[in-house]
């Protein structure tokens, strides 16, 4: 096993320090001290000469480890030098040892550190002190650097975290979080998200290189390993998986073909998929001959796979992965390093479930960046968090919207004397679900139309709707009146649900004589368009339902055969940070401006207001037919 002594001394070969000294018997003496435990050397005679050696360092991106500066340099001291990289953020990591043979006590000792150099040294000095002193300037230097990359991870991954908990829906998230795997990883990601249902949401990277995308099959696959792999377990874990089981394609091309893109020394080796791996050829079968029937038997790389007793997994090419009894295979010692170059990768998989009746999400990222194995669980355990809330939000909004539909009439009853036309649009799938309702009855009385929405956006909100619809229906056998039903709906709330508010416009019409009585509660007023292209709200309003506040009496208008009467919801108009006073203003001039009939009327509004709308829209346009007994 490897010890941190080993680790160091590893290190140490590794390291290089800048030496600056004006003498060439000093800086000869100091190189073969330090090129004797090697570390490599790079010299310079001068301020100037380190300076551009540092620039060439920085552009090729391998700066000094440790940098010795003479205190008494010809063009610039050792200490202004020093100033001079500690002020440039690109070499401020660099640890500076000042030297002098000049004997000077302390003062150029403090000198030194309050320029900002970690050490110095007196020379002429044991060889083995100038070692010492450079290992321990290193270290220092390695561990500052290691925390700041730390940091810099922790950073990175808080950010991925956030604009992960961002995500509106399921797609959205999948996407999201394979471009902040990405990001964490620095690698092609992939991102799957089972839904309860066995549904699958994905999301590639952007780092992904051009390739077709993975058929059903492959996401088949996916869904299969990450049910196998989180079978019982719950919380985060990671896992690679070998390139036979892992689909091909999600993070671009598939396995090089014969010759392409593989290093000359592993070109004749056995290809996964194409020859065959067997006892002799550096594989492990466990006793079972790879040449036994028409399916190849594989070694798995790096990782152990455990198969039920009696099965066998088997990769998305049809070949077996492991012998057909309860198998443990952790065959990386049995492969040669040629070998091991020659297989692909295959994937990182960082999973996470937070309830066992809950369905897990993977990030998927080649093998090869497992050293971000753990930043990518915790990132796949935000996700599966996300998951669980927008996966119950997307079963609830699907029942509500379904309850709603159910409940919203597939079509218009017959109002004699009168042309109903009818648009309900539910909000975007990103948005919530809302309580917007619409209603078209006969009563003895007339045709009644009315429009409402319940405050809120839940399943709550959608069930109080249904409940004031079907009051509405009841109510209105009894006395059609709107100013009694506002009333009487408004009592029912306040008895049933006290905590909730809802607004709603009911407009009572005579064919006949063309008279209307709209009663408003809080709602947007009807808006009258006429032919002759003008259009004007009705002077109708009113509290909310539910509060329990003394109501106006009934607005009366008439109607002509060439008016129009418009209900709208806010949903149509309403704008976040927009006036809702300029929005009506904006519906008013358009409504005017539309061409002849109803059902023009609300295709014009719709296409005018109601692309990707943050809340449900719903429009009832009515006009007179003139084929009854109109009596002006």
């Amino acid at each position: 096993m490897e010890t941190v002594e080993d680790h160091e001394e590893a290190w140490v070969h590794t390291t290089t320090v800048l030496v600056v000294d004006d003498a060439p018997a000093s800086r000869y003496a100091l190189s073969a001290v330090l090129r004797r435990v090697g570390h490599h050397v790079i010299l310079a005679g001068s301020a100037s000469e380190a300076l551009i050696a540092l620039d060439v360092g920085l552009r090729a991106g391998e700066l000094p480890d440790v940098a010795l500066i003479d205190v008494g340099l010809p063009d610039m001291n050792g200490f202004d030098l020093c100033r001079r990289m500690k002020d440039s953020p690109s070499t401020a990591a660099v640890p500076v040892v000042h030297f002098s043979a000049v004997a000077h006590g302390s003062v150029h000792r403090c000198r030194g550190l309050d320029a900002g150099g970690e050490a110095y040294l007196s020379v002429p000095a044991e060889p083995e002190e100038i070692q010492a002193v450079v290992r321990a300037a290193a270290r220092v230097a390695r561990r500052r650097t290691a925390d700041r990359t730390r940091a810099g991870r922790l950073t990175l991954l808080a950010e991925a975290v956030l604009d992960v908990q961002s995500a509106g829906c399921p797609g959205e998230l999948a996407d999201t979080a394979a471009a902040q795997a990405s990001r964490v990883s620095g690698a092609p990601a992939a991102a799957f998200v089972l839904g309860d249902e066995g549904e699958m949401h994905r999301g590639l990277s952007r780092r992904r290189a051009a390739a077709a995308l993975p058929d059903q099959g492959a996401h088949d696959a996916v869904a299969r390993l990450m049910r196998s792999l989180m079978s019982g377990r719950t919380g985060a874990h990671s896992t690679v998986i070998p390139a036979p089981v892992w689909p091909e394609g999600f993070f671009g091309p598939g396995t090089p073909g014969p010759g392409h893109d593989m290093p000359e020394q592993n070109r004749g080796l056995p290809r996964p998929g194409r020859d065959r791996l067997g006892p002799g050829n550096g594989s492990r079968t466990d006793g079972h001959d790879a040449a036994e029937g028409t399916r190849r038997v594989w070694a798995v790389p790096e990782q152990s796979l455990r198969a039920p007793p009696g099965e066998s997994l088997v990769t998305p090419s049809g070949d077996a992965l492991l012998a057909p009894r309860e198998t443990l295979l952790t065959p990386p010692d049995t492969l040669s390093a040629g070998l091991r170059l020659a297989l692909p990768d295959g994937a990182l998989l960082a999973l996470a479930r937070t309830r066992d009746d809950h369905a897990p999400v993977c990030l998927a990222t080649p093998a090869y960046a497992r050293e971000h194995a753990d930043d990518l669980v915790r990132l796949a355990h935000a996700t599966a968090r996300v998951a669980e809330q927008l996966l119950m939000y997307e079963k609830e909004r699907h029942v509500a919207l379904t309850l709603q539909r159910s409940f919203l009439p597939s079509r218009l009853p017959h109002l004699p004397g009168t042309e109903v036309v009818v648009r309900y649009e539910p909000a975007s799938r990103q948005a919530e679900i809302g309580g917007d309702f619409y209603a078209a009855l006969p009563t003895p009385a007339g045709a009644l139309v009315g429009i409402g929405d319940v405050a809120g956006h839940s399943l709550d909100a959608a069930t109080v709707m249904v409940e004031l619809r079907h009051a509405l229906r009841a109510y209105c056998l009894e006395d059609p009146d709107p100013g009694v039903l506002t009333e009487r709906l408004d009592s029912m709330l306040q008895r049933y649900h006290p905590e909730t508010t809802a607004t709603m416009c009911l407009t009572l019409i005579d064919p006949e004589s063309g008279r209307a009585r709209v009663a408003n509660a809080g709602h947007i007023p009807p808006l009258l368009v006429r032919d002759a292209g003008t259009a004007e709200y009705v002077e109708a309003g009113g509290a909310l339902l539910g509060l329990g506040l003394k109501r106006p009496a009934p607005t009366e208008v008439r109607l002509t055969p060439a008016d129009r009467l418009l209900m709208v919801t806010d949903g149509l108009i309403e704008t976040r940070g927009t006036d809702l006073a300029l929005s009506m203003e904006h519906l008013r001039l358009a409504a005017a401006e539309a061409p002849p009939g109803v059902a023009d009327l609300c295709d014009t509004l719709f296409a005018c207001f109601g692309r990707e709308r943050e809340d449900d829209i719903a429009l009832v346009a009515l006009r007179l037919t003139g084929t009854g007994p109109y009596r002006p």
